[in-house]
Formats: structure tokens, sequence, C-alpha cells
């Protein structure tokens, strides 16, 4: 029982999936009428002529290159550089396509002011410059829709972003109600929403105990895709390295004259694999074998020991493990081991008797 706006509410086990909503404050001077967002865009009846987007995550990059690929004149304002959580080396590979595409890209720029015109928007940059635009797409993230729920008169807890506190099991600070999608604090991504709304849902209606997984793949539909789970880079001080395949060394990538990519894998000083990145064609799919590993702390010695179809784009996690499994075996320390194997077992054959065969 609970009382919200002063009616009683009776419930045994609550969903909350209200999701999330895109950031619309923060930028003065913004005129409704010229904006959009990541999900009024597709309410567009014409093309614009000239777009701004303000952002330049995942979501901003696939639009841009996408209106820049059908005629519009895009411009990309970017607080920092585009993809700020991948690895640099993959948005490079997506910055110099946006480019080629015609995208202008102004990164680690900021926004002083926007002043409305007579054809559209004014954007007065930090650096004295300004882009005209009569479009502007907003693309700078999206807050939780937790506003107006009266969640603080049953107990749900919100962190300092206005997100529904959840354990692993996706239960809230309140053990009645649970919570899942954009609206809690995890990664918005829709695959992972559908996931976690499902281990809520078994979890209040039948009493389980499922968590959800800390392993979360993610996939930037622009060309080159960009696909990532777990770690992307080697972190300083740590035992990691990266193993890169440049796809110029893919054959399925030769052969269709498609070698702009790269699948890094990035594992520990014993070849457990902690995460990667891939860039090309197909990466997403590529990337479903890697986010295997890492859920099942696999190492590299598993993925070439597994026979993979060839050619295929997803030689490169093969090759990149294959790799990283020689280097292991070429150390000094297992040299000597197997020099000493193959050593007992000349022995061993050599032995008086050993080649007998008995009838």
């Amino acid at each position: 029982m609970a009382e919200v706006d002063g009616e009683q509410i009776r419930f045994r086990q609550s969903l909350i999936a209200t999701g999330g909503a895109p950031v619309t404050t923060g930028i003065p001077g913004l005129d409704p009428d010229f904006v959009v967002t990541t999900d009024t865009v597709w309410e567009l009846e014409a093309l614009p002529i000239r777009l701004a987007i303000l952002g330049g995550g995942p979501v901003a990059c696939e639009l841009g290159q996408a209106f820049a690929r059908l005629g519009s004149q895009v411009t990309m304002v970017v607080r920092s550089r585009i993809l700020p959580k991948e690895d640099p080396a993959a948005a490079q590979l997506v910055r110099k396509a946006l480019e080629r595409d015609g995208v202008r890209l102004l990164e680690h720029t900021a926004i002083e002011k926007v002043a409305g015109t007579d054809a559209g928007s004014r954007i007065r940059l930090g650096n004295g410059t300004t882009v005209e635009a009569d479009t502007v797409l907003l693309a700078i993230g999206r807050s939780p829709r937790t506003a107006c729920l009266g969640l603080e008169r049953v107990g749900v807890d919100l962190d300092g972003g206005g997100h529904i506190v959840t354990d692993a099991r996706m239960m809230t600070t309140n053990p009645l109600i649970w919570a899942a999608g954009d609206v809690t604090a995890n990664p918005q991504f829709t695959h992972l929403a559908g996931v976690h709304a499902s281990v809520a849902a078994a979890n209040a209606v039948l009493g389980l105990k499922r968590r959800i997984s800390a392993t979360v793949p993610r996939v930037t539909y622009t060309s080159p895709e960009v696909a990532a789970v777990g770690l992307t880079t080697a972190e300083a001080g740590l035992a990691h390295r990266a193993r890169t395949v440049q796809h110029t060394h893919v054959d399925r990538a030769v052969t269709e004259d498609n070698t702009d990519g790269f699948t890094r894998l990035i594992v520990d000083r014993r070849g457990k694999i902690l995460g990667g990145t891939i860039v090309g064609p197909r990466a997403g799919e590529s990337l479903t074998e890697l986010t295997l590993a890492v859920q099942n702390g696999m190492t590299t010695s598993d993925i070439a020991g597994t026979t993979h179809p060839y050619p295929t784009y997803s030689d490169g996690v093969w090759n990149a493990a294959v790799a990283d499994v020689r280097e292991r075996l070429a150390s000094p320390l297992v040299r000597r081991a197997m020099t000493g194997l193959v050593w007992f077992r000349r022995r061993w054959l050599d032995r008086p008797g050993s080649h007998r065969m008995d009838r």
C-alpha cells in the first residue's frame, strides 16, 4: 500500500519502465520551432538544407552521416571529441568517414549562445565563430523520466542525475518496486533495457534472484561500424595488453576492398580476454563472439583453438587471438618448458623396446 497524490494505491509488485527523454535544456536562445531531438527528427517532412547537430555521441554520428549522405550540409558541434567512450583509433576512423561524406566537424568547441533568425538559428561558438542552420538537432544525451512520479513517497531512491537506484537484481530501494531501462543508471541501450526488464519481471513475479550482467556490448551504426565490449584500451599500470589486427590482414575485408578497420582485443597476462573493439563492416555481428568470451572469462587460447569459418570478418577476432597465443608461446619461460618436454619425449621414444609391437 502506498499513498500518491492523496490516493491509496495497493500493489504487490511494480515495474517502472518510463524510459528517458532527450535533454533539451542548458543551451540559451534555442527556438523550439527550429529544433528537433533524437525523438522528433523522424517527424521532419523535408530534408534540412543546413543541419547543425549539437553532440558527438553514437546517435549524433549516425544521424550526421545519414543526413550528409542524403544531401544536407551538416555541421556537428562537439564539446569534447566524437565517440568519447570509444577507442581513440576507432573514433579517428569514424571522423575520417564523416569528413569524407561532407560533415563539418567542430570538436572541442563550446556553444556560447544561440539566436533566432528569419531562416533558422545562428549558433555562436566559444571561439567567436558562428554556425548558421535552418534546423538544429539536439543529441546531447537523455534524462530519466522520473519527475512527478512521486517516487519519494513510496521509498524509491534516486541518484544525483534523477535515475532510479537499483541493485544487481533490478530491485529499487522499495522491495516491492523494480525498474529497468533508461529510467535507471545503466547504459542506455535498447537491447540492454529488454534484458534488464526480463530480469526484473522474472525476479518480481517468480521470486527469483537473477542478476544482470556487467558485460554490455554496444554498436555505433556508422559506416564503418564501431562495436565494443568491456575494456577497449589497455589501462595504464596494469598488466593488460592490446592485440590488434588491421583489416588489411583480414581476407574477407581484402576481398571486398573494405580494409579501413581493425580488431583489437584487450587481454591480461594470462591471455584472459577483458574486452575489445572492432571497426568495420558487420562489426556488430563479429562482436558477438567477443562478448561471449568476456562474459565467460575465456582466453585467447579458447578462441584460437576453435575452428572458424573462412573467410569472414570475424577472422579479425581469431587472428588477434592466434597472435596473442603465439607471442605467449614465444616467451622465454614457455620456450624452456617446451624444450624440456621435447627432450623428455625424445628420450621416452628412444628408450630400448619403445618401438616394439606386441602381436
